[in-house]
């Protein structure tokens, strides 16, 4: 896959034309959801992900003690995000962006970054019209550029940052793409400090690195207009990258695995290319994504003989 920007739909290159980053890891989001579940159900929050008056069960002693405002604001702040992040986990894109968008007033960073990600979604949804997606693209950019000046000590803001200004660039052209690049990197680097096991950071900046080692000459030479020194990458930085998220959360991503084979490929590693496709070949395909993976590792595969 070679382009420009960061992939979309995560069956893009990161940094390709078309498409759009989804970012999910398939298994470590069920086993996000039964975690997060299992907490509701002794916090009392199970309440309210099944749809319940979120202080029903909470009688009425128990209400007295939480009446303060602030923290009876804490508690359903708490249940909104553990609500989004089944919902999440669930792939329920509709509904999660449904329950974000009442709070895009908000100033809570952890909202924000969350509506980013869930307006981005939704733009990625089959049959699109393709004005709907164009505005969800520049909605979900100013949310996540809300929750960044909102804090800039949160990874995710940063990450969602990264992202949707690389989708952005997909709406704007080759040169702005690449313009914005340098930012880009920033950004998830700065993620990555703030948050180091962050799977999915690490598998987007490999993407980065992956995109600008095999970026096409007609393209290097609109970066050199660009900048003095335009951005660059080998596939050994990619490696680095993609390996270390395959540490932080093993199995975590159809697509880590497929781009750890395709890396290996264009590193000449015959064999260690063939584990790794086998491995997104026999990856569970809970999503379309990872139905697209499976086929695209198939391919792969039957190339290397």
């Amino acid at each position: 896959m070679a382009g420009v920007m960061l992939t979309g739909s995560v069956s893009r290159t990161l940094l390709s034309v078309s498409g759009a980053i989804l970012i999910r890891g398939t298994n470590r989001c069920y086993r996000t959801a039964i975690r997060r579940t299992a907490a509701a159900l002794t916090s009392g929050g199970a309440a309210f992900l099944l749809g319940l008056p979120a202080l029903s069960c909470l009688g009425y002693e128990a209400y007295r003690r939480v009446q303060s405002s602030a923290v009876v604001r804490a508690l359903q702040k708490e249940e909104v995000l553990e609500q989004a992040d089944y919902l999440y986990s669930c792939a329920e894109t509709e509904k999660l962006y449904q329950l974000l968008l009442q709070y895009k007033d908000s100033d809570d960073a952890e909202f924000l970054w969350r509506l980013a990600r869930a307006s981005r979604d939704v733009s990625l949804l089959p049959n699109m019209e393709a004005e709907r997606k164009k505005q969800l693209t520049y909605e979900a950019f100013e949310y996540a550029k809300k929750a960044l000046e909102r804090d800039n000590k949160c990874f995710a803001a940063h990450k969602w940052y990264a992202v949707c200004l690389s989708d952005v660039g997909d709406w704007e052209g080759t040169k702005v793409k690449i313009g914005n690049s340098v930012i880009i990197r920033a950004h998830l680097e700065e993620a990555i400090e703030l948050n180091p096991r962050d799977a999915t950071s690490l598998h987007i900046l490999g993407y980065w690195c992956f995109a600008f080692a095999e970026l096409p000459w007609y393209q290097r030479k609109v970066a050199a207009i660009i900048f003095a020194s335009p951005p660059t990458s080998t596939y050994e930085e990619a490696l680095e990258f993609f390996l270390k998220a395959e540490e932080v959360d093993p199995n975590f991503y159809s697509k880590n695995l497929l781009m750890l084979g395709k890396t290996y490929m264009a590193m000449n590693d015959k064999q260690k290319a063939l584990l790794w496709l086998t491995k997104a070949k026999e990856y569970p395909a809970h999503t379309e994504e990872d139905k697209e993976v499976h086929k695209e590792a198939v391919d792969l595969l039957k190339k290397l003989g």
